[in-house]
């Protein structure tokens, strides 16, 4: 797993992401994932309850180093501004990271992707809520 340095500059990056939007940034670091990281990111969204934000726009990385797995999922407000293959680019540009090894550089360019596509649609707006913690979530 991580180290708590690397928990630590992850948890900053979601914090920059965040500081420009009104969008909620979560990520989730599992020790294994069995089965398919899309559905497993989708039951930790919503084992999260990240679809109760006020304007349903909360997206979790969902990664699983030791099997090579990684997902995104994002909730409707979010989702629906996205372009399709938007998904498909932030969750690329990862994997490439993480097969040169580089697991934490890797998820904070993906909350860094994450951050400006969520930034364009969900601006930080006056007297903003953080309404989701900005800490990493280790999943045993």
């Amino acid at each position: 797993m991580l180290q708590k340095e690397e928990l630590d500059h992850i948890s900053a990056s979601i914090r920059s992401a965040e500081s420009h939007t009104s969008g909620e940034i979560r990520v989730c670091v599992a020790r294994q994932c069995k089965g398919d990281p899309l559905n497993a990111a989708w039951k930790k969204f919503l084992q999260l309850k990240m679809e109760a934000t006020q304007r349903r726009n909360g997206v979790l990385i969902y990664v699983s180093p030791s099997d090579h797995k990684a997902a995104i999922v994002g909730d409707k407000g979010i989702h629906d501004a996205a372009r399709s293959d938007f998904w498909e680019d932030a969750l690329a540009e990862m994997l490439s990271l993480f097969r040169k090894g580089l697991i934490a550089e890797g998820i904070s360019k993906g909350v860094g992707k994450v951050g400006e596509l969520i930034k364009a649609q969900f601006p930080a707006v006056e007297n903003d809520v953080n309404e989701l913690g900005d800490e990493v979530i280790l999943e045993e």
